[in-house]
């Protein structure tokens, strides 16, 4: 047992939606009587990519004794959900579930999906491979968030864009549509610490003091993290710098564009 930090669920505000489940990776929560319960202690990690998915506000971060969380205990809880929820036909079926297959009850975002990009994207045949189709617009290095020091002269009064590190995989245009003019930095709301990057990312609010910020997403809940973090640190520490948030497709396109107020969460 130790103190760590552990998602906690008002019953009384819960209505039982079920927004939460899949935006737990890890299977934790789960629609029981009508209430989302956490299953288990040992298969939250306490990360809470949840707590936005929830239109009640059931949900909130505690720190509280707690056993540590099990990641080999996760992946039997997945496995076991999993089986639960084929069909016998499916089962029965030439395509066996695998263990390396992505849980049906896991991320959404780690649903494989096959995309099929427009046949004129390659370049044309007479053009160098080794050339770029269009120069870099990139203005510094590094650009992880876990890098960047708040204290890097680039940042400095700048356009600060706070991408999701995804996102230039389906915005065929980042370069020119996002990045031109604008100071990078970028990660993994899904796979990197949360608390650190709101921590980074108010150091950098009051060092650098940017013009603006626009935080790009992708539209699968695992990635809501990032613009979370983004945007309550600039309500805490600097809410008069405007900010944007970017919602896109993993098809490419913007599906959603919002301009949160200073209370917003």
């Amino acid at each position: 047992m130790a103190v760590r930090k552990i998602v906690r669920i008002d019953e009384e505000l819960c209505d039982g939606c079920g927004d939460c489940v899949p935006a737990c990776a890890e299977g934790a929560i789960q629609i029981i009587d009508g209430k989302a319960k956490l299953v288990s202690d040992t298969f939250c990690d306490g990360l809470g990519v949840c707590l936005g998915e929830c239109p009640q506000n059931a949900i909130t971060i505690e720190e509280r004794e707690a056993p540590e969380f099990d990641e080999a205990a996760v992946t039997q809880h997945l496995a076991k959900l999993r089986k639960d929820t084929q069909s016998a036909s499916m089962i029965a079926a030439s395509h066996p579930a695998k263990e390396s297959a992505a849980p049906q009850c896991g991320c959404p975002g780690s649903a494989m999906q096959q995309l099929n990009p427009a046949a004129n994207a390659a370049p044309p045949a007479s053009q160098e491979v080794s050339q770029p189709v269009m120069p870099s617009q990139l203005g510094h290095w590094p650009i992880q968030l876990m890098l960047v020091p708040p204290q890097a002269p680039f940042l400095k009064n700048a356009d600060l864009l706070i991408c999701a590190d995804c996102v230039p995989f389906t915005v065929p245009d980042f370069h020119y549509r996002y990045l031109t003019g604008r100071a990078l930095v970028v990660g993994c709301p899904k796979l990197d610490d949360l608390q650190h990057y709101y921590d980074k990312l108010k150091s950098i609010y009051q060092e650098a003091a940017p013009r603006s910020i626009t935080v790009l997403k992708m539209e699968v809940p695992c990635c809501d993290g990032i613009a979370q973090a983004a945007v309550q640190a600039r309500n805490e520490v600097a809410p008069h710098i405007p900010v944007e948030v970017h919602t896109i497709g993993v098809r490419g396109g913007i599906v959603d564009r919002k301009t949160p107020c200073e209370s917003a969460a």
